[in-house]
């Protein structure tokens, strides 16, 4: 059977329930990993999505950060907080084993920190949360499963997701630290669903609120899906839901959405 899985930094779940509600609806998503809800768990939505099908789990933050996953089939297990720093309070990871009839997918969550400015502080905490995610991913890769790790990673992969090289160098989200982070995941052996399945140079999954970045696509590349070899094996598809950017009270990011045969 066909699966599609998503992510989306829906950029606080609350401001864009209404555009999350209508996605949900239009897109039939089965799998959909969203990022910065910008609440608690006790404040997500979760009535209004359970009505449209969806299981939900949260790791929330007041005010800030947060993820979610929402499945039409069943979670069996969760995973939240990313492993290995005990004193890290922010609420950027959430794992989930899914069952999908005969078969299982993992799936992760993940709102990778932003690292500005860079140096300094932010980006250390970037550097070691890539680190810890790298480690865990390694982990993961043992168990041998469908695995995807979806998220916003606040890291362009190179010049062509970007819409002019020039004005973002220096930023933390193309500095080579965390481009070389990010390409340490795909060394382990994973694959990003977008560059199997499109590879366009141009193509982007963020535009900024301000000087009319989305007037202009001036756009980045910043949101994806990278598959275990199990999971790369079933990718059929990969789409960018670019229309949701143009509807009134928009995130700034837009969906990415994956399909698989499970």
């Amino acid at each position: 059977m066909t699966v599609t899985i998503a992510t989306w930094n829906v950029n606080s779940v609350k401001a864009r329930l209404a555009n999350v509600l209508d996605w949900l609806r239009e897109s039939e998503t089965d799998i959909v990993c969203l990022q910065e809800i910008k609440c608690i768990d006790e404040n997500f939505p979760r009535l209004e999505i359970e009505d449209l099908g969806y299981n939900v789990e949260t790791h929330g933050q007041k005010s800030y950060n947060g993820v979610a996953i929402l499945s039409k089939f069943p979670i069996e297990e969760t995973v939240s907080g990313l492993p290995g720093d005990d004193e890290d309070e922010q609420a950027r990871y959430l794992e989930a084993v899914i069952a999908i009839d005969d078969a299982v997918v993992r799936v992760a969550s993940i709102y990778l920190p932003n690292g500005n400015p860079a140096p300094g502080p932010k980006f250390d905490y970037k550097l070691g949360w890539m680190k810890r995610l790298n480690a865990r991913a390694a982990e993961l890769l043992t168990y041998e499963e469908n695995l995807v790790l979806a998220g916003d990673y606040n890291v362009i992969p190179g010049d062509n997701d970007v819409h002019d090289p020039a004005a973002w160098e220096g930023d933390a989200l193309t500095r080579p630290e965390s481009r070389a982070a990010f390409r340490q995941l795909l060394f382990q052996g994973f694959t990003s669903a977008f560059e199997q399945c499109d590879g366009r140079a141009h193509q982007y999954t963020f535009w900024d609120y301000q000087a009319g970045a989305w007037q202009k696509d001036h756009g980045i590349r910043i949101d994806h899906l990278l598959c275990s070899p199990q999971a790369a094996d079933r990718l059929r598809s990969v789409e960018i839901h670019k229309k949701t950017r143009g509807k009134a009270k928009a995130s700034d990011h837009v969906p990415v959405v994956a399909g698989f045969d499970f």
